[in-house]
């Protein structure tokens, strides 16, 4: 019995060593997508939100400007509530600047390209993405420089 007890633990360790290994391969090739994009993770994960199949390089760019300032926006502002996630108006506030932002002529997706429904799905997925990894500021779910959250 001791025998097949450390069989399954060597399989077991060997299991777990292959999935970290998969784990950070997997986070190097985000960090090397982030950098070959000019984009910082956090951007990254917004700027993938809002993509669309068949984008010209200027509306890419547009895309990745709109990524880093709807960020930007929502961090200089709701993000910063303490327990925003808890208080409903807030959460309504936030719903509300990520769609007016991706809407506007000004700092908005390109309205060639995005229809008014494309907005609304994007502002969604946007505001889940926003609501799962900014339960604080700093997010807990990237590194800003300090430890990895």
């Amino acid at each position: 019995m001791a025998e097949y007890n450390r069989e399954k633990d060597q399989v077991t360790i060997e299991k777990t060593f292959e999935a970290l290994i998969h784990f950070i391969t997997g986070m190097e090739e985000e960090e090397g997508r982030a950098v070959s994009e000019g984009l910082d993770e956090e951007s990254l994960a917004v700027f993938d939100l809002l993509k669309k199949p068949d984008l010209s390089p200027k509306e890419i760019k547009r895309i990745k400007g709109v990524s880093v300032e709807l960020l930007d926006t929502l961090k200089a502002e709701k993000l910063r509530i303490d327990h925003w996630r808890d208080k409903e108006a807030t959460r309504d506030a936030v719903r509300i600047i990520i769609h007016d932002f991706l809407w506007s002529d000004s700092t908005g997706l390109p309205v060639d390209t995005y229809t008014e429904e494309d907005v609304a799905s994007k502002s969604a997925e946007v505001y889940r993405h926003v609501y799962r990894v900014y339960p604080t500021l700093p997010s807990p779910f990237y590194d800003t420089g300090g430890a990895v959250g």
